[in-house]
């Protein structure tokens, strides 16, 4: 029976570290968060970002702007958010409405703002191996599998997934950390034959128990990066749970996984920032 990761508490240990961090601070670590319109989900994540502020000493401004905000008015306070030194990180909530041009924002946020680590020129330093900050999701899945002593170094690593928010960057991570990792997507032949070689395979596709117990190696490490509901509503990832447990070392709840974390290296980023606008 594999051993549980448990993102819940891992987080709420990240984010001591950054409260004592931050309180350390010349002024306090500032956040400016932008939700444009009424997406039930995402007034939900912004809501948790906030709190999360809170609880790490971060100072958060709210901009909620209508549905029916044109492009020049949102590119037009990023601009403000990018002169204001008070404003460390900027996060503007995806989804946009559809006629929000959602690359053009993300270029107009401010690399060292980026605390998203969307941004190309952050992206291409995550690649070389020299960030300024990490996307937030992957470097949490690193952090789990730092924080439970579980080796990647010569492991065969299998990403489900390669989206550039989790899927390619996670790819990356792994590679760096000297793990032999094999990407697979909706084109890929033959998947339960590769995710059956993984010591380590994280799914990040959004598909309701995509991942059954005879796509798993014995032994291997199980991370679930997906947030989905099932036919009764109730959240869950995409692997199939009750299945594959048994047969895995280490395995991530949904919830209480990777989502915590994702919040919580979050968190880690504004701190970040905040540091380096104050170096």
């Amino acid at each position: 029976m594999a051993k549980r990761i448990d993102g819940k508490a891992l987080a709420a240990k990240v984010k001591e570290q950054v409260r004592t961090e931050a309180a350390e601070l010349r002024r306090e670590a500032g956040l400016a968060v932008i939700l444009v319109g009424e997406n039930p989900a995402s007034k939900v994540y912004v809501a948790g970002k906030e709190k999360d502020c809170a609880e790490c000493g971060i100072r958060s401004f709210s901009h909620k702007l209508p549905e029916e905000t044109t492009q020049e008015e949102l590119l037009a306070l990023i601009q403000t958010l990018n002169d204001d030194p008070a404003v460390d990180g900027i996060l503007c909530q995806l989804p946009l409405p559809k006629h929000l041009d959602e690359e053009a924002v993300i270029n107009a946020i401010r690399p060292d703002k980026d605390v998203d680590c969307f941004h190309p020129f952050n992206v291409g330093r995550m690649v070389i191996g020299e960030p300024v900050f990490l996307p937030c999701t992957p470097a949490g899945v690193m952090e789990m599998l730092k924080e439970y002593e579980i080796p990647i170094r010569g492991k065969r690593c299998v990403v489900l997934g390669r989206s550039n928010i989790v899927g390619k960057p996670m790819s990356m991570l792994l590679t760096q950390a000297d793990g032999t990792v094999t990407t697979c997507h909706s084109r890929t032949e033959d998947l339960a034959a590769i995710t059956r070689e993984a010591d380590i395979l994280v799914s990040a596709i959004g598909k309701t128990r995509f991942v059954t117990a005879d796509m798993v190696k014995e032994g291997a490490v199980v991370i679930d990066v997906a947030m989905n509901r099932d036919e009764n509503g109730k959240l869950c990832g995409d692997v199939d749970f009750a299945a594959v447990e048994p047969k895995a070392s280490y395995i991530t709840p949904v919830p209480g996984g990777v989502g915590p974390m994702t919040r919580a290296m979050l968190m880690r980023n504004i701190l970040t920032a905040a540091q380096n606008h104050q170096a």
